[in-house]
């Protein structure tokens, strides 16, 4: 599949590649980062893959990610600006996160739900809480991370 470009936030920690999508302005990118800054706090291998737009393709069954070059290693954190953090890419995508308002929230999501990026590009979706203290934790008991580096 040739590669499409995805309004999203790929991160990868431990070996676990994940997509945060969702509308401009749903936290997205601070929830990316939280993670990110949280998986480093515990020892845990973590990297951005691509911040606000991400180039997804489909290769050998697998969902990749990477970032356009012009935007490689950089993430906008919502009104404090625009930082360089450290990226991996290609990475392998295993999760879509959606950012969701808890006010308007479905108490419990429909079970087993997946987001389809592409035809052949479906992965798994978490929805979290856009104002989880600890998003992390919260997809810890979803996913199962490790300290490892992707291989």
């Amino acid at each position: 599949m040739a590669e499409v470009n995805i309004h999203g936030t790929a991160i990868v920690v431990g070996t676990q590649g994940l997509i945060f999508v969702g509308p401009a302005g749903s936290g997205k990118s601070t929830l990316a980062f939280t993670c990110l800054a949280a998986a480093r706090r515990l020892g845990l291998f973590s990297a951005l893959v691509a911040d606000d737009q991400t180039m997804v393709s489909v290769r050998n069954g697998q969902v990749l990610a990477r970032p356009p070059a012009t935007i490689a290693g950089l993430i906008e954190l919502r009104g404090s600006g625009i930082v360089t953090v450290e990226t991996l890419a290609p990475a392998v995508l295993h999760y879509a996160v959606l950012p969701v308002d808890l006010a308007e929230a479905e108490r419990l999501p429909p079970e087993a739900e997946d987001l389809e990026l592409t035809p052949e590009a479906i992965l798994p979706l978490i929805r979290l809480s856009g104002r989880a203290p600890d998003p992390l934790a919260i997809l810890a008991a979803f996913i199962p991370f490790n300290g490892k580096a992707p291989s």
